[in-house]
């Protein structure tokens, strides 16, 4: 029976889930869930090793959706070229009901010169296999998405890895620019570092870079308005406009800055900020910022500016012909209901 070694992914991944304590041959590795970079990493860190071991090592890659068990016998067997190799099997849901019973023989009792890693992308389908590939103890690496609040951190630890940094307000300025797609992320890191003199990713870099970007303009607008900076607000919205900004980004970030305003007064007391943050759905250190803009607001405010932000974002998917229009009157309605 394989040893177990099972861990989730998460923000703290590290080549090191790929336990280094023995051989990767003899093993088999499940890698499962739906955050693609992450998967792709641990299987690039099993053939990394794989070719420290043994630099001849075969790897072969196959899709288990076109897996036979002939295919199977052939890469999961001998190579003519080299004693040990490397098998990766993608799609490990669509695999047939008898590769799969014969993966799980495999789990059972592994070939000393394989290295057996079988990719899962997430979901219902083929957890029958996965249940029966944990009852023989495969290892397991889970790819889970991160929260939002983690998102930060992960941008964090792609700056560090590169030998670089980002403070908090940068790293959460490029989610707001780039997304929260991982692979977009670091990718959007490593330019960053790349053209960085000292290593260190700055908020007016980010904003040299992506400043222009549709989610940022759209947050700008809705941090100035919460905030009771209604020019400011209204000189961003008509930024954003200008530059082709999708109306409804606008109202949804209007709609999210007040229901997290709404979260952090009716939260109770006592609370840890670590758990709050992930009450409102937000990085801890991003508490302060709307904290801040909590202060000026109260309930029936926050109430009120809501209906006014959903009654422009029928407006501007339909309902009215001006949407900008619609959203400057939004903004001044929520600025409005302000309590100060």
């Amino acid at each position: 029976m394989g040893s177990g070694h099972g861990g989730n992914v998460g923000i703290n991944w590290h080549p090191d889930w790929v336990a280094a304590s023995r051989s990767v041959f003899g093993r088999l590795i499940v890698i499962s869930g739906p955050e693609a970079l992450l998967a792709d990493r641990a299987v690039g860190t099993v053939v990394a090793r794989a070719r420290t071991e043994d630099q001849d090592v075969e790897i072969a890659e196959a899709s288990a959706l076109r897996l036979d068990m002939t295919t199977l016998v052939e890469l999961t067997g001998q190579s003519l070229f080299s004693t040990r190799r490397v098998t990766v099997i993608n799609d490990l849901a669509d695999v047939a009901s008898d590769v799969g019973d014969a993966l799980a023989g495999l789990a059972a009792e592994p070939l000393p010169d394989l290295s057996l890693v079988l990719v899962h992308r997430g979901g219902a389908k083929g957890k029958v296999l996965l249940d029966q590939l944990a009852g023989e103890g495969v290892e397991s690496i889970e790819c889970a998405p991160l929260k939002p609040w983690e998102l930060p951190q992960f941008v964090a630890n792609e700056a560090r890895a590169k030998g670089g940094s980002v403070d908090r307000s940068a790293a959460q300025l490029l989610i707001d620019s780039v997304g929260q797609d991982l692979r977009a992320l670091a990718n959007a890191v490593s330019q960053l570092h790349a053209d960085s003199d000292s290593g260190q990713i700055t908020v007016d870099q980010v904003r040299r870079y992506f400043g222009g970007r549709a989610e940022v303009t759209s947050f700008a607008v809705t941090d100035a308005v919460l905030a009771g900076r209604t020019g400011q607000a209204m000189e961003h919205l008509r930024w954003a406009l200008t530059t082709g900004v999708a109306p409804v980004l606008i109202t949804s970030a209007l709609a999210s800055g007040l229901r997290s305003i709404g979260k952090v007064m009716t939260a109770g007391t006592g609370l840890r900020d670590a758990d709050l943050a992930k009450d409102v759905g937000v990085p801890p250190w991003k508490l302060k910022t709307i904290r801040g803009q909590a202060r000026g607001w109260d309930a029936a405010g926050v109430a009120h500016a809501l209906q006014a932000v959903a009654l422009a974002d029928a407006d501007v998917k339909g309902a009215a012909e001006n949407s900008a229009f619609a959203l400057e009157s939004a903004v001044l309605t929520v600025s409005q209901c302000r309590r100060d």
